[in-house]
């Protein structure tokens, strides 16, 4: 039943348990378009699922209604049409007689798939799905019912967090992420596509993040810069309108949303919430509070506490690949033609310097377990941070950037620096002393009494030399992101 998926191993063991629990479950999952809500669902219930209903984009009550009349003659196997209910009332009663109708102990899975589409304009939509629930299906021991839908701001006020009839009545939420690296080599695995290493599934993911769909485009025999090149720069690029599609689908007024992930594409440590509030000119309140929420539930930003500092010092940074690869590189360029090999070309130069290293950083941030568990650390309780300093107006220092703190329980820190680079590293006599400025600014401002062991995330490792060995560097290659 599950060969077709991929990953998602904390997902499946929350359906299995609802599958063999002996209760009424209500089932939330949410998350980006593209992500495999749907695939996931189909794929773990199969043909235990013996109603399903999608909602279709913009349509009318009425549509909505002969769609559920549609859905409810494949769940009854007729050719004979079943008439229209008149009202959402009327279909959830005839949704209840179907389930009556069925006979057996075996759990019955109701889907209920894009609920927000559901919803229209005064349907009526969301009352009788709770009343549905309330009276009848919380009820049923023998009942699933799931719903889902890739509007994260809809799903998280409406069902999620919802203040209404719906409140804390789910039995499950799944919030489906995109794939980890280990993930998408399980996926490619999966597809039998076994000529990328791992330093090609790295570039590629820096390009379009872990979508599952995204990855569902490679192709075998091809190059990570040769699959980009199909996918976004050339005549037929299936993705050159992905990023405009992408907030539209997912958010209402997404052209919020769309400005703060913007505006942390250029700020590599992130801003805190006062900071985005400035730089958007928006009023605290719900609404700057409810875009960041939406965000960061759907993966497109992730939150960090500074070292030293408290949750309300917390700083937001652009997460998703895929929007930082967008707006750095498919959106300067718009719909004008690139030419052949356009990406292969781009490969060099201080633009490519930067992204790839702030695409490298995020992944690594992203992957801090498996750093962790590479370092032997991972047993180890810890909080894991960039860190900054800013020097004053008229002060002589300069400010220091580190890549990543990870401030552990026994008294050491692992001062992390992330370098993408196309062979081996090598620490020179110039970044030697950069980084021993680094180590006694970080020392002098924080007065930490804990041990720095310097350690550097590169792409093939480090190359032990003088500088290496006179700073006890310790070198972690791309492989441990695996």
């Amino acid at each position: 039943m599950l060969k077709n998926i991929a990953g998602r191993q904390i997902e499946l063991q929350k359906l299995k348990r609802a599958l063999e629990s002996d209760k009424a479950e209500f089932i939330a999952v949410y998350g980006r378009r593209r992500i495999g809500k749907t695939f996931l669902i189909r794929e773990f219930f199969g043909e235990r699922i013996g109603f399903e209903l999608i909602g279709i984009y913009n349509a009318s009550l009425q549509e909505q209604l002969d769609n559920f009349a549609n859905s409810m003659c494949e769940a009854l196997k007729i050719d004979i049409p079943v008439k229209s209910p008149a009202s959402w009332q009327e279909a959830f009663s005839m949704l209840k007689n179907f389930l009556e109708s069925k006979k057996g102990k075996a759990k019955k899975v109701v889907f209920l798939d894009e609920l927000p589409w559901l919803n229209s304009s005064r349907s009526g939509f969301l009352k009788q799905l709770e009343h549905f629930w309330n009276s009848y299906a919380s009820k049923k021991k023998d009942l699933i019912l799931i719903v889902s839908g890739s509007a994260a701001s809809w799903m998280i006020q409406h069902v999620v967090d919802s203040k209404g009839g719906l409140h804390n009545r789910l039995t499950q939420q799944i919030r489906l992420l995109p794939f980890t690296l280990t993930e998408i080599e399980d996926y490619l695995r999966m597809r039998k596509i076994k000529n990328l290493d791992h330093y090609q599934i790295l570039q590629l993911y820096m390009a379009i993040g872990g979508v599952p769909y995204y990855w569902s485009f490679v192709q075998k025999g091809l190059s990570a810069a040769q699959i980009i090149d199909d996918l976004v720069f050339s005549d037929y690029a299936e993705f050159r309108n992905e990023y405009d599609q992408l907030f539209a689908s997912l958010f209402d007024n997404n052209d919020l949303h769309e400005k703060v992930v913007e505006v942390l594409a250029g700020k590599r440590k992130g801003l805190n919430r006062k900071e985005i509030l400035s730089v958007m000119k928006l009023k605290s309140g719900g609404t700057a509070s409810n875009i960041i929420r939406e965000l960061e539930e759907s993966g497109f930003i992730e939150s960090y506490i500074p070292f030293g500092k408290n949750s309300n010092d917390a700083r937001f940074i652009l997460s998703d690949e895929f929007t930082l690869f967008h707006l750095y590189w498919i959106a300067p360029i718009g719909k004008r033609k690139t030419g052949n090999a356009y990406w292969i070309k781009m490969q060099t130069g201080s633009k490519f310097k930067a992204w790839s290293g702030h695409s490298f950083e995020g992944i690594c941030l992203k992957h801090i377990e498996k750093i962790k568990y590479h370092l032997r650390i991972d047993k180890i309780q810890s909080n894991e941070a960039p860190w900054e300093y800013k020097a004053g107006k008229n002060s002589k220092e300069t400010g220091v950037q580190i890549d990543m703190l990870i401030d552990r329980k026994d008294m050491v820190i692992n001062l992390c620096e992330m370098k993408f680079y196309q062979s081996e590293f090598t620490i020179d006599k110039s970044y030697a002393e950069e980084l021993r400025r680094k180590i006694d600014v970080f020392k002098t401002r924080t007065n930490t009494r804990k041990s720095i062991f310097l350690t550097i995330v590169t792409t093939f490792g480090l190359k032990s030399n003088s500088h290496s060995s006179s700073l006890n560097a310790i070198g972690v290659s791309m492989d441990a992101l695996f």
